[in-house]
């Protein structure tokens, strides 16, 4: 993704955002629909208050404009959902 970003740029381009848009989106929905596997032990409490803090994650991360920073939310949403489908908490999150 950061290789598709204008290089030599610090700051995303509307372009550059628009391009991330639907990968983030996807990133996002996977992640909520993963919190509710049965695979992870959680209870229901437990459970809304991962989906918050998801939530809340993402809503902070669509206002970042560093090309570099929107490459690392989307490495990171990557790494939990790796984790989520294996049915695991990710360490850094838990």
């Amino acid at each position: 993704m950061l290789s598709e970003m204008k290089k030599g740029l610090i700051w995303a381009t509307a372009d550059d955002l628009a391009r991330n848009r639907g990968k983030v989106i996807s990133l996002y929905r996977q992640i909520l629909r993963s919190l509710n596997s049965p695979k992870l032990e959680l209870n229901l409490a437990a459970r809304l208050a991962k989906k918050a803090e998801a939530r809340a994650i993402f809503m902070l991360g669509s206002e970042e404009r560093s090309v570099h920073n929107i490459q690392d939310l989307i490495d990171a949403a990557e790494y939990s959902l790796s984790f989520l489908k294996q049915g695991k908490i990710p360490k850094l999150i838990q």
